[in-house]
C-alpha cells in the first residue's frame, strides 16, 4: 500500500466507503525513498545479537531469510497497506483468485471457478472444499462472506481494502462451497478482488477493527502457504509452512523477513550468509548489484519492474466536504508551472546516471510491463526535456526572475519548493540533487526533506512536491482509483486512499466508465485515456520504470520462481509464488512444487524484454493493493 513510507504504502485511517466510484481493483503503493544513513553502532549490535539468537533457534533447520528495507505497518489485513505487510498477508491468507506466475493471467485461488449472471450484476464463486485453516477447521464460503460483509459494515475493517466492496449490494453464502456477490452496477474487477479472506471463527471476536493489529497471539490462524509464528516490530517476522495448505506446503522449514534500515548493511549480511535474499528498497543500487555479480554463491536477478518512479505535486489538499488544509505552494495550482517543472527534468539523465541503465525512461502512468495498458504521449503532447520552453512557461504564468535570478511568487517571495523524500531509498537524494540543479537554473529553489516516515506530512498536505511510486498490478484499477475525487478524505481529520489530493471531473468520468467496462479492449482504451488525462494535468511526472534488481545466495536457495517466469521479479510478486516455490540448496528436490521454478536472469531492460510479456487480459482478472502493494 504504500505510505508514503516507501514502497508499499503505509497509510492508516479509513478508506472511502459508500461511493460508487470506489469499486476499485488493487495495486500497491510503493513510494520511493531517500538516501539511507548507516546503522548506528547500537543498531548494528542489535542485529548481530538477533542474528546470533536466530542461528541458535533455527539450528539444523533450513531457513530462508529475506532482508527487507521496510517495516510492517500492521499484521491485520484490514489495516495493512505497506508492500511488506501485504506481501506477508499473501502468505498467510488465501484470496478468491490468484495470478499465474508465468504470464499473470487469473487462476483459481480459494475459488475454484466463478460465473456471472447475464446482466453482470451477480457473481457466483465456487469455494474449494480442500482448504483448511491452520488450526484444522474447514475454510468455507461463510468465511469469505463474513470478511466482505464486515468490510461493508465496519469502517475500521474497510481501512485498507474498503474500495473493493463499495459497489457490493449483498454478499451471501448459500452453502459451504458457494459464495454469491450481488453488485449495484457492473464491476470489471470481480476477479481482481485482492482481499485476504480471514477465518470468521477467529476474527468475529475482534471488537475494534481500527485498532486491532493481529499481533497479540501466535501462531496466527490462516489458510495460506505459511503460518506466522513470531513477530518483533521493526525487526523481524517469522513464518513456518502451513502443512494444511491445499497447494502443498513450502519446502523451507522457516521463512524470516528481517528489517535493515541501511541497505549496505543488508548487502553485507548477504555476503556473510546471514540472509538468503536481498531486494533493497525497493531495488539494489547499480553499485551494489555490480559488486555482487561474480561473487561466489551469489546470483543477481534483474528483470522489468512493475513499479514507476515519479514526482507528485500537491495541488492543494482538499477534503471531500470542500475544506482545504495543508500548505502546498499556490503556484503549483497553475498548470503552466507544473508543466515547466516537468519539462526541466531530464528523464534520460536519471535513467543513465542515477539508475545507470537499470530502468526505462518514464512515459505514462502504467509501466510497459503491462502492455495492454501501457500508454505513451504523442509527439505534440509530450512534455519533453526543454529548459528554454520551461522558462517561457514560467514567464507566461507571471513567475519571473528578480535581480538575483530567482523566480518570484505572487507574494513577492522567491519560489522554493519543499520536496518530501524517503530516508531509506538511495535514489531520492541522488535525483533530488539533479532537481536542485535543473530547477535552480530556472530560478526555483528546492529543499529536500528526507524522512524515515513521510506519511504524516503527506497526509496532512504539508508539502509541495514528493518522490512517489507504486507497484502496479496486472489489473491497474487501484492505482487509477487513488487519483479520483472520491479517494480524498471525507474531512481534513480523516485519512483516505488519495495519492496527492487530485480531483478532476473528466478523469472521474473515465474512471467510472473503465470500472463498468467488461470488454478488455474497450477497457484498456479507457484506461489509456485516463493516463493521457493524468499526464496533461501535470500532477504526476513519471520519471522512470526501475528494473527489479535483487540478489540471493545459491548455497541457500537452489531454485525459486520469478514473475513473470521469463524475466521477472522475486520480491513483491502478485502472489505467493516465490517464497512458496523456493527450494533449499542441497535438498535433493528441485521441483519447488511450482509450475515455474528456477530463476531466469533478465538483464536486458526495456521494450525488447517487455514485448514478450503479454499479460493475458480477460474478464477473469484480479488486482491488488499495498501494495495494497
Amino acid at each position: 500500500m504504500k505510505t508514503h513510507d516507501q514502497h508499499g504504502r503505509g497509510r492508516t485511517g479509513p478508506r472511502l466507503k459508500g461511493i460508487r466510484l470506489l469499486a476499485a481493483g488493487a495495486a500497491a503503493l510503493v513510494l520511493t525513498a531517500g538516501l539511507a544513513s548507516p546503522l548506528a553502532p547500537a543498531s548494528t549490535q542489535a542485529h548481530a545479537a538477533e542474528s546470533a539468537q536466530s542461528a541458535k533457534d533455527t539450528k539444523g533447520k533450513k531457513v530462508l531469510t529475506v532482508a527487507v528495507a521496510q517495516s510492517v505497518d500492521s499484521l491485520s489485513p484490514f489495516l495493512a497497506e505497506r508492500l511488506l505487510s501485504t506481501s506477508i498477508h499473501r502468505l498467510m491468507y488465501d484470496f478468491l483468485t490468484n495470478y499465474d506466475p508465468k504470464d499473470a493471467h487469473v487462476v483459481p485461488g480459494l475459488a475454484t471457478k466463478w460465473e456471472t449472471s447475464p446482466d453482470k450484476l451477480t457473481w457466483t464463486y465456487t469455494i474449494r472444499s480442500n482448504s483448511k485453516w491452520s488450526d484444522g477447521q474447514q475454510v468455507t464460503a461463510e468465511d469469505a462472506a463474513w470478511t466482505f460483509n464486515k468490510m461493508m459494515t465496519d469502517e475500521g475493517a474497510a481501512t485498507a481494502n474498503g474500495s473493493f466492496v463499495s459497489n457490493f449490494a449483498e454478499v451471501t453464502a448459500p452453502s459451504p462451497t458457494k459464495l454469491v456477490i450481488r453488485l449495484k452496477e457492473p464491476q470489471a474487477t470481480m476477479t481482481a478482488l485482492d482481499v485476504p479472506i480471514v477465518p470468521k471463527h477467529v476474527w468475529e471476536k475482534v471488537t475494534d477493527f481500527s485498532k486491532f493489529n493481529n499481533d497479540t497471539s501466535f501462531p496466527i490462524v490462516g489458510d495460506g502457504p505459511y503460518v506466522l509464528t513470531d513477530y518483533k516490530p521493526d525487526s523481524y517476522v517469522r513464518l513456518v509452512p502451513n502443512k494444511n495448505f491445499w497447494r502443498g506446503a513450502p519446502k523451507f522449514d522457516e521463512l524470516v523477513f528481517r528489517y535493515y534500515k541501511d541497505q549496505d548493511a543488508a548487502v553485507a549480511a548477504l555476503r556473510k550468509g546471514e540472509v538468503s535474499f536481498v531486494a533493497g528498497s525497493p531495488a539494489l543500487t547499480p553499485a551494489q548489484a555490480a559488486s555482487l555479480k561474480g561473487e561466489k554463491n551469489i546470483r543477481v536477478n534483474e528483470g522489468p519492474g512493475r513499479r514507476f518512479y515519479a514526482i507528485a505535486v500537491n495541488p492543494g489538499a482538499q477534503a471531500r466536504n470542500g475544506e482545504k488544509f495543508g500548505d502546498g505552494d499556490p503556484s503549483l495550482l497553475d498548470e503552466r508551472v507544473r508543466h515547466a517543472l516537468f519539462m526541466a527534468v531530464d528523464r534520460k539523465a536519471i535513467v543513465d546516471k542515477v539508475f545507470q541503465g537499470h530502468a526505462v525512461e518514464g512515459q505514462g502512468y502504467i509501466p510497459p510491463r503491462f502492455p495492454s495498458y501501457f500508454w505513451e504521449p504523442s509527439a505534440d503532447q509530450k512534455l519533453a526535456y526543454d529548459p528554454a520552453k520551461a522558462a517561457q512557461l514560467l514567464d507566461q504564468a507571471g513567475y519571473k526572475k528578480n535581480a538575483d535570478g530567482k523566480r518570484v511568487g505572487k507574494d513577492g517571495k522567491p519560489l522554493n519548493y519543499r520536496m518530501l523524500c524517503h530516508a531509506t531509498d538511495p535514489n531520492d537524494k541522488a535525483v533530488g540533487q539533479y532537481l536542485q540543479e535543473w530547477w535552480g537554473k530556472l530560478g526555483i529553489g528546492v529543499t529536500l526533506n528526507c524522512l524515515d516516515n513521510v506519511t504524516d506530512p503527506w497526509l496532512a498536505g504539508k508539502f509541495d512536491l514528493a518522490f512517489d511510486g507504486w507497484s502496479v498490478n496486472p489489473d491497474p484499477d487501484y492505482v487509477l482509483f487513488i487519483h479520483t475525487c472520491g479517494a480524498r478524505p471525507a474531512t481534513p481529520k480523516d485519512t483516505d486512499a488519495t495519492d496527492d489530493f487530485i480531483c478532476d471531473k473528466k478523469y472521474d468520468e473515465l474512471y467510472s466508465q473503465q470500472l463498468a467496462e467488461y470488454d478488455p479492449a474497450k477497457r484498456a482504451d479507457l484506461v489509456q485515456q485516463m493516463e493521457s488525462r493524468l499526464y496533461d494535468l501535470g500532477y504526476m511526472n513519471v520519471m522512470a520504470y526501475p528494473n527489479a534488481v535483487e540478489a540471493y545466495r545459491t548455497d541457500q536457495i537452489e531454485s525459486i520462481t520469478t514473475m513473470p517466469s521469463a524475466a521477472g521479479n522475486i520480491y513483491g510478486q502478485d502472489g505467493y509464488w516465490s517464497w512458496w516455490s523456493a527450494v533449499p540448496a542441497n535438498s535433493g528436490d528441485s521441483s519447488g512444487g511450482s509450475t515455474s521454478t528456477g530463476v531466469i536472469i533478465g538483464i536486458a531492460a526495456g521494450a525488447v524484454v517487455l514485448a514478450g510479456l503479454g499479460v493475458l487480459f480477460t474478464v477473469r482478472r484480479r488486482a491488488t493493493a499495498e501494495e495494497r502493494e
